[in-house]
């Protein structure tokens, strides 16, 4: 689960996993964001369908 939180131009993005815990990630500007998103999800390891891959990407630019 990921919880995003805007304030001002500082994006605040919380990771939650059973496996990790939680992780806390802050990014000055939403390309800073979706330049660790598309890391994160990169399509070379992300095992979903396109579709999903799309989606996720489409969120995470709506932020």
């Amino acid at each position: 689960m990921m919880n995003v939180e805007v304030q001002g131009t500082k994006i605040i993005l919380t990771e939650i996993t059973d496996q990790w815990g939680e992780e806390s990630h802050t990014f000055i500007g939403r390309p800073a964001m979706m330049n660790w998103a598309k890391e994160r999800f990169s399509k070379e390891r992300f095992t979903g369908s396109e579709e999903e891959w799309d989606a996720i990407m489409l969120a995470f630019s709506e932020v």
